[in-house]
Parts: C-alpha cells; structure tokens; sequence
C-alpha cells in the first residue's frame, strides 16, 4: 500500500492521468476532422468530460503533495468519469435502440455564462446526430469504447482513493 500511496503523491502519476485525457482529446480531434467523423452533442459532452479528466491531471501535477489539491483533482476526476460513463450509455442506449421521441439536440446546452460552442466551435460545435455510428474497431463502436475508456478512469480512481486521501509523508 506505501508504494501506491509514494505513486499517487508523485507528479508522474498525474501525468499519466493527464497524458491519456490528452491522448483522447487529440484522438477526438483526429476523428472529426482527419477522418471526417461528425461528432455528435454527446460526443461533444463526452470530449467536456474528457476535457475535466485533463484538468484533474493538471490540478494534481500542480501540487501533488498538497493534500487539499489532491483532493480538489481526485473529485474532478471522479465527476468527469462518472457524468462521462452516463453520457457513453446514454449515446449507446440512442445508437442500439433508435427512437424518434428520445433524440438528442443540435446544439449543446452550456450555460449562458460559458458558450463553449461559441468560444471554440472548432472542438465544441456539434455537426453529427447521436444515432448515426460512423465507426467502429473490432466490432465495437467508438461510445462503447467510451464506456471502456470512463469505466477504466472509474477504476483507477477507486484504486486510488485511499492514497490520494493519505497524508504526505
């Protein structure tokens, strides 16, 4: 247990939280515009849960032996996994069972005091509807293996619990 308590108070370990969100994002970015991809507003939802994740990372990288930071990163992180896995289920639940009074919007409903889609609508404006799956590996669309990918942050998350809570030695 000291080990992965010396791990979770390291700066590497924020890192790699914050280099995999990274790693999805740009992913994302490749999806929509070097293959074409039109990302949907749960898809859009998803790369803002994707995004927190990232900022969990950072936050943690700041000050890793910092308790009160730790913490403030070991809640993001929580949040961002747990709304980014509803929202994968719920666009995964539209793509398999299709119903026209269950539609998503065309824009996304940020707040009026952070219009993201107007802000950056290169990254938050989307153009595709959530029933559609434009892709596919292994016989897995890409909101299944977004509901793999929240799953995996939940996990590492609950395994990280304890030590992010532990005191510095």
């Amino acid at each position: 247990m000291s080990s992965l308590i010396t791990f979770a108070h390291s700066r590497l370990s924020w890192a790699i939280l914050a280099l995999s969100a990274l790693s999805l994002e740009l992913s994302a970015l490749y999806f929509q515009y070097g293959m074409k991809l039109d990302p949907c507003v749960m898809c859009i939802y998803q790369r803002l849960a994707v995004f927190g994740l990232l900022g969990a990372g950072l936050i943690g990288l700041i000050a890793p032996l910092s308790r009160v930071m730790r913490l403030l990163a070991g809640l993001l992180w929580g949040v961002s996994s747990v709304w980014g896995l509803k929202l994968a289920v719920e666009l995964v639940d539209m793509q398999n069972n299709p119903n026209p009074f269950s539609t998503c919007s065309f824009l996304p409903e940020f707040p009026a005091w952070m219009p993201l889609h107007e802000w950056l609508p290169d990254v938050f404006m989307p153009t595709g509807m959530c029933t559609d799956i434009p892709w596919q590996f292994a016989g897995v669309t890409m909101g299944e293996w977004m509901i793999v990918a929240f799953s995996v942050y939940l996990l590492a998350l609950l395994v990280f619990l304890i030590p992010l809570i532990k005191k510095s030695s």
